[in-house]
């Protein structure tokens, strides 16, 4: 039998040899996918859930809603976690509390218990992205490496995008043959699978001592009174842009009640949770939060509002323009990968707002009689968009963060992504406010032209972006 010290010394050397084994890479992608997945697969459950439940259809946009919503306050606070407790830790908690989701939704029997699940499923599945991103970046330092792991971040990009677009047609299959339910139950075999392989492959977090696993001591190290604060304002904000163009005035009040307090808050601490004096002077990391809400805004506004224009005016089934927009995500996951490998930013960063400008001119184009391969066609174009900003942001962020704050960073990350996609869908709704015509789809397309144009001055006037990493 090996001594303790032979097996350090054996582990040392299989880390130097192989950092990123696929035994440390498959549940850190299996956990990315959690998230997107229960974002989209819901889509075609909404319509049978409302049928069966006895509600408005227009009532279970709070199942969407409600899982954007808590992804959003939870990223950073999950990765702020993993920080402070650990990040195997964090993730694997993640994992139990999606699979509670998936139990409340599948026995829920009213449109209260399934939003409780989805709120439940929100807060475990961004647990995933943050914690892996400190744990891909102790690896990275434990291994040596002073260059971003490319293949592995691209693995955790196309876990997102992947899943993201064959999300609905899964939960076609699944609904069409088990019923709604599934949507949720779904999330069961999964997370199982997720969690023997968590805890059989991922190197387990050093012990805490006994003092720091006090709650006084935890509070005050992840600084839960900023926490509590952003969360607070996040959600004021969050539910005062979903119901633009109407002005909610009581959400936008608790929105400043609750800001200014935080604000000042955090400015005080000396380890801030939100820390606006980093941000302020990180100016790479705060374009790079910039770039992925306003790129996201343009993808998201394509997959949401040229669906609706398809089928609204263009007379297209739900079916046939969902099978149109397949493209867009197969195009985002063959491109990253070998994108990612490169450690390329500065150039996908370009890419990513020039197709955006090429797609969004594309979109002005579009009428209810073009041929359905003009759809397709702009549809991939955003398709090289999606890919290339998830991957130059991506690897920008893991090099603009600072390492001890990579959790919380990578939290943030996704939290402006959060706010681009619910941006998108308040868009759509003023611009189809009358209907989902052509002159709305062209307005649209314009609005995306603008932020096309400020993501291309955000990238080729930024002077901190790397042209090429050193592929690893």
């Amino acid at each position: 039998m090996r001594t303790d010290a032979a097996k350090a010394v054996a582990a040392a050397r299989d880390l130097a040899r192989k950092p990123f084994a696929w035994t440390f890479t498959t549940p850190l992608y299996v956990g990315a996918s959690l998230n997107p997945v229960n974002s989209s697969i819901i889509a075609t459950a909404l319509v049978p859930i409302a049928t069966e439940l006895h509600v408005p259809v227009g009532s279970t946009a709070v199942l969407v809603s409600s899982l954007y919503l808590a992804s959003a306050i939870a990223q950073p606070t999950a990765g702020k976690l993993a920080e402070v407790l650990g990040a195997r830790r964090i993730f694997l908690a993640g994992i139990v509390l999606v699979l509670l989701g998936g139990v409340v939704g599948g026995l829920g029997q009213n449109l209260a218990m399934l939003t409780v699940a989805r709120v439940l499923v929100g807060v475990g599945t961004s647990a995933a992205f943050p914690c892996a991103m400190v744990l891909i970046r102790r690896r990275a330092a434990d291994a040596g490496l002073d260059a971003p792991p490319g293949g592995v971040l691209g693995g955790i990009a196309i876990a997102g995008m992947a899943t993201a677009a064959v999300g609905p047609p899964i939960g076609g299959l699944l609904v069409g043959a088990g019923g709604w339910r599934w949507a949720f139950l779904i999330n069961i075999p999964v997370t199982a699978m997720a969690m023997v392989m968590a805890v059989r492959w991922l190197p387990k977090d050093p012990v805490l001592d006994r003092a720091d696993r006090r709650f006084c001591r935890v509070a005050d190290r992840i600084d839960l009174p900023g926490i509590l604060g952003f969360a607070v304002t996040m959600s004021a904000l969050v539910i005062f842009l979903m119901d633009l163009p109407r002005l909610d005035w009581t959400a936008l009040a608790v929105f400043a009640l609750a800001a200014v307090p935080t604000v000042r808050w955090e400015l005080r601490r000396t380890a801030p949770f939100f820390d606006f004096r980093g941000l302020a002077a990180n100016g790479a990391l705060t374009r790079t939060y910039l770039r992925q809400g306003l790129t996201l805004l343009g993808t998201y506004s394509v997959m949401y509002g040229m669906t609706q224009w398809m089928e609204a005016a263009h007379g297209l089934s739900t079916v046939t323009a969902g099978l149109l927009l397949l493209p867009m995500g197969a195009v985002s996951a063959l491109l990253s990968r070998p994108l990612a490998s490169r450690n390329l930013v500065r150039g996908p960063l370009i890419v990513s707002a020039v197709t955006m400008l090429i797609g969004s001119a594309g979109i002005m184009l579009l009428t209810s009689h073009s041929p359905a391969i003009a759809l397709v066609l702009v549809s991939l174009v955003f398709g090289v968009t999606s890919a290339a900003t998830t991957v130059g942001n991506q690897t920008a962020l893991y090099l603009a963060a600072p390492p001890d704050q990579i959790g919380t960073a990578s939290g943030l990350f996704r939290t402006f992504g959060y706010l681009g996609t619910i941006t998108s869908a308040v868009i759509g709704g003023i611009v189809f406010r009358d209907g989902a015509s052509d002159h709305g789809l062209h307005i649209l397309g314009l609005v995306l032209v603008g932020a096309g144009v400020v993501v291309l001055l955000l990238t080729v006037l930024d002077r901190r972006l790397m042209g090429r990493g050193t592929t690893t």
